[in-house]
């Protein structure tokens, strides 16, 4: 690809008509990737509204079926298209869109989200979110009856899952819930559009008291014990996270070999912090260097300012093209406090810059560097960050669908853990107890394949924890034995494992095959290969299935 601008084809417009279809009919998906038009909507979340989305990507599939590409580029967009168009259309057949519920990626959180992304500096933008939040209960009625009527079919999530949304949606209401929060901030608001922030806030709260009741009254007595969804269903949710079928037997047994590998880095490291110590009790050490060490909110957000902004300059024109408005990356402290760091993408016209957030758990005051500092890349840049804001910013190449619509967690994860690696290896990690903490990272990323795989597809336990059939228990003991981070944090982990299965394996599995395409285009470039150019190329194409990137980058829709 060039930066040449391209006089936009059929194909183009086809999916940029696609996506203004997608998002009139979600309007949280417009305020996620900052399209105009939808702010004061919420999507129908009912089954006639899911049908309708189903509806619209049946219709653009047949379109796609009989486009005529006018170029590679056009090449990439219909093979990418077609390809997650039609998982997506498999996954609903499962039955999977009217009983999705889970507690990290369902309506349970994201009619929430939404309002974390929303304008907030004028009266205007406090009036529109009162008009949305007007709108919560009409969403929250049409998801109650989806779910509703995927129960009557026998299709409900199961139990754990439930449980922990009951527990999600009582911390959405009253005046201290996160919709009362959320008005209680607005300042300097004309009597009128408080009045209306009030009613909508009520409206909101009442809508999530309803949903609580719903979850807690009807659907938890009849939601299933068993948390393993089967091989078959967990084949086609790993193909839509990776864009990619793998060998899932093979990929378990590497799993357990990448694990491996890492905890062997792990001990050496430890040996390089504290000779002598063991990986806990290196990690204890760090935990008391003044020098690893933040205190407060204030000081947490500025330092990961800090090094976000450091990692720019020191990567923008040497091993990246980093345009200029992709320079500008705001942190900040989330509203939330389940725990972790996410990253939220600039709008098309960049008004909204990218954004990383870091979720404070309720009571946690004091923060430790050195197991955050790669996380910072992960998000950041070389991470999301560079990956994401450049793909929006590249109109001149790209059409809208591929810049804003398409996303895929095994392309995007993949590419933050191989940045943090990267991150290493160019020498940014070089602090072995930096260090140290990318690995606590990576082994948690290595160990959920494992865990996820295995739980999901009924083979057998490691032996560490016993061998046989994998059990609730077992999985806690395997996670907790491969990550430090704080019960709380790993509970939610282990349930997101459980209800959102395939997803978070695609991070590792993504990475690996990241790694993979570029061995192979070192292999096939040999002494011309450029990791720069690679990069650019590989970037360049926007979050696509694997398949495709893999077929893109070695050029196999080239003219």
């Amino acid at each position: 690809m060039t930066d040449t601008p391209r006089t936009p084809t059929a194909v183009d417009h086809l999916v940029d008509s696609y996506l203004d279809d997608q998002v009139a009919l979600n309007p949280i998906m417009a305020t996620a990737v900052g399209l105009p038009g939808h702010e004061t909507e919420l999507p129908d979340l009912s089954p006639d509204g899911l049908a309708a989305v189903s509806a619209l990507r049946q219709r653009t599939l047949r379109a796609l079926a009989e486009a005529v590409p006018a170029d590679s580029v056009d090449r990439v967009t219909v093979a990418a298209a077609t390809s997650e168009l039609s998982i997506a259309e498999q996954i609903r057949e499962l039955g999977a869109e009217e009983s999705n519920l889970s507690n990290l990626a369902s309506p349970v959180q994201e009619v929430r989200m939404v309002f974390d992304l929303m304008a907030n500096s004028t009266a205007d933008d406090w009036s529109t979110i009162a008009t949305r939040l007007s709108r919560v209960p009409a969403a929250i009625e049409g998801y109650i009856a989806s779910l509703r009527y995927a129960a009557a079919r026998g299709d409900i999530s199961p139990h754990r899952q439930v449980q922990a949304c009951v527990e999600q949606c009582a911390k959405n209401t009253g005046a201290d819930g996160f919709f009362g929060r959320l008005a209680a901030s607005a300042e300097d608001v004309p009597d009128t559009v408080r009045a209306d922030l009030e009613r909508g806030v009520q409206a909101a709260s009442d809508a999530y008291t309803e949903l609580r009741a719903f979850l807690a009254d009807e659907l938890l007595p009849a939601a299933p014990d068993t948390d393993a969804v089967g091989p078959e269903r967990y084949a086609l949710f790993s193909q839509q996270f990776l864009g990619s079928a793998v060998d899932l037997n093979e990929t378990y047994i590497w799993g357990q070999k990448e694990l491996a590998r890492i905890t062997d880095l792990m001990e050496q490291t430890a040996e390089r912090i504290k000779p002598g110590a063991s990986i806990r009790e290196a990690m204890a050490h760090l935990d008391t260097d003044a020098g690893h060490r933040l205190v407060g909110t204030d000081a947490l957000r500025a330092w990961m300012q800090e090094k976000s902004d450091a990692a720019i300059d020191a990567l923008a024109g040497t091993h990246f093209d980093i345009p200029d408005p992709i320079r500008t990356l705001e942190c900040r402290i989330a509203p939330t406090t389940t725990g972790g760091m996410y990253y939220t993408n600039p709008s098309d016209d960049f008004s909204r810059p990218g954004r990383m957030w870091w979720s404070v758990p309720e009571g946690v005051t004091e923060f430790s560097t050195w197991r955050e500092l790669s996380v910072v890349y992960h998000e950041g840049v070389p991470g999301h960050h560079l990956q994401v804001a450049q793909t929006v910013y590249r109109r001149q190449l790209l059409n809208r669908w591929r810049r804003l619509g398409s996303w895929i967690s095994g392309h995007g994860e993949g590419w933050a853990l191989y940045a943090e690696w990267l991150m290493a290896d160019l020498g940014f990690l070089d602090d072995p107890g930096d260090f140290i903490g990318m690995l606590d990272s990576q082994s948690l990323r290595a160990a959920r394949v494992v865990l996820d795989i295995g739980v999901h597809c009924g083979f057998d336990a490691p032996a560490e924890v016993g061998g046989g059939d994998w059990t609730y228990d077992k999985a806690w003991r395997f996670l907790t034995a491969h990550s430090s981070n704080p019960e709380p944090l790993l509970r939610y982990e282990l349930d997101r494992y459980l209800g959102w299965p395939g997803q978070a394996p695609a991070y590792k599995i993504g990475e690996r095959l990241w790694l993979s395409l570029r061995d192979e285009a070192r292999r096939r470039d040999g002494e011309a290969f450029d990791l720069k150019a690679f990069h650019r190329r590989a970037l360049d194409i926007g979050s696509v299935g694997l398949d495709v990137l893999h077929d893109a980058v070695l050029g196999a829709f080239d003219d």
